[in-house]
């Protein structure tokens, strides 16, 4: 696996705080949000693995509207929304190991 290089930190700070549909815990919840990365499904290892995406990006840059000014520039831009997901799909590797890739379903 490739390391991450530091060209790709603008653009997960960018590019994954508009994802949709994940909630994100806030600064003073006292309640852990990530107590495992055991999921029942790869459809929720996904989830997770967006989730991992954002929370990374909000501990990086945790002022939103710093994050917004940024939307108009990568939101049309291919390659910073390949990389993205590439940052995604690194996490989601790491999940589907963590769950031995849902071999030991019933």
């Amino acid at each position: 696996m490739r390391p991450l290089v530091p060209t790709l930190l603008p653009i997960l700070l960018a590019g994954l705080s508009c994802l949709p549909g994940i909630g994100l815990a806030e600064s003073g919840d006292s309640a852990p949000w990530l107590p495992t990365l055991e999921t029942a499904t790869p459809q929720e290892g996904f989830e997770l693995a967006v989730k991992l995406s954002r929370m990374g990006v909000k501990t990086t840059q945790p002022d939103i509207e710093v994050l917004k000014k940024g939307r108009q520039v990568y939101a049309n831009d291919p390659d910073a929304l390949m990389k993205a997901s590439e940052v995604i799909a690194i996490h989601y590797r790491t999940i589907a190991e963590a769950n031995d890739y849902w071999r030991d379903e019933e």
